[in-house]
């Protein structure tokens, strides 16, 4: 019993059932938790992206809530990477507030995609509504190679 890590750190019970109470339950273990997560670094991590392919693009959508569009940067590069990149501002303080809580991210986040050979990087479009980055990237139709191919024998 005294090899497991106490999860309650001897603290009331009381503050177990408390809503609000901040409760890391792995603190005590030899493994990196969230709470190791440097705060410039929690936007980046906490940047969620979904990417899906449709038969005529591949579309993706980033949650950046807050984010305005001066803030966040879409590029292509080494012809057929996608990199979304921008920086959610921490909020000014005022010496007489009194934070109880700091749950929002800020700082700095970056995502790449390598994208398909089908991609047509020339023609990608962004556009951020509600909060939620939307980029387009068009496909172009592969050709397959012929099922079968005759060659010519030589002498």
């Amino acid at each position: 019993m005294a090899m497991i890590p106490s999860f309650f750190n001897n603290r009331s019970r009381d503050i177990i059932f408390d809503p609000f109470f901040s409760f890391d339950p792995f603190k005590d273990f030899p493994f990196p938790s969230s709470s190791l997560i440097p705060r410039e670094n929690s936007a980046f991590v906490n940047t969620r992206i979904d990417w899906k392919e449709t038969s005529e693009a591949h579309v993706f959508k980033a949650d950046l809530p807050g984010i305005k569009k001066e803030e966040v940067k879409v590029e292509i590069e080494d012809d057929r990477v996608l990199q979304i990149s921008g920086e959610r501002n921490v909020e000014k303080e005022d010496r007489n507030d009194t934070w109880h809580r700091v749950e929002r991210s800020s700082g700095k986040f970056l995502r790449r995609f390598k994208l398909p050979e089908n991609a047509k990087t020339d023609q990608v479009k962004a556009g951020l509504e509600n909060g939620v980055l939307t980029v387009t990237v068009p496909k172009e139709e592969v050709k397959k190679p012929d099922a079968k191919k005759t060659i010519e024998i030589s002498c």
